[in-house]
């Protein structure tokens, strides 16, 4: 049985409300916004062992972005499934790049994320970056290990992918 109109229309909306979410975040780090930074993330979000709140979050992450100058995320696909009528999870392609020093750093990053909609609107619960690579412009990043930015942690991909591994024991 099709779900009622207005049912489906607020589904619709929402799809829509949220993937709005990467690009204003996208635009937010490129522009060096936290305030709008932050306003993506519910009210309460909670940061683990830091606590809770949009000032928590925004005392974590000044300090990481003034470890490049110029940044660009160019937001590539975004899936989105819905849990529960104010809940959803998605996965977001993106492609970045980030001046750090005199170097030029792409990455492919995955960013793999939960939702919540509080009193009407939609924002990020979580957020969690998963990447295949991070090299310079300059460089293939076979010859950097897929880690040619030292401080963006292990690349986790296409590990991280639960299909990967048991793709690659049949070969």
């Amino acid at each position: 049985m099709t779900p009622p109109i207005e049912e489906r229309i607020e589904r619709i909306e929402s799809q829509l409300a949220i993937q709005q979410l990467p690009i204003r975040y996208a635009l937010a780090v490129d522009a060096r916004d936290l305030d709008a930074w932050v306003g993506c993330f519910r009210p309460d979000v909670d940061m683990g062992r830091h606590g809770r709140g949009r000032q928590v979050l925004r005392r974590h992450i000044d300090p990481l972005v003034r470890g490049f100058h110029r940044s660009v995320h160019q937001i590539c696909g975004h899936r989105i499934e819905f849990t529960g009528r104010d809940t959803a999870t998605g996965a977001v392609y993106c492609r970045a790049e980030h001046e750090v020093g005199d170097r030029w750093i792409v990455m492919a990053i995955c960013y793999r994320d939960d939702y919540a909609r509080v009193d009407g609107e939609w924002y990020f619960s979580r957020r969690r970056e998963q990447h295949w690579y991070a090299a310079d412009v300059t460089e293939r990043p076979q010859a950097v290990g897929f880690n040619g930015w030292e401080g963006s942690g292990e690349p986790a991909l296409p590990d991280a992918f639960p299909s990967w591994e048991s793709f690659w024991k049949e070969t």
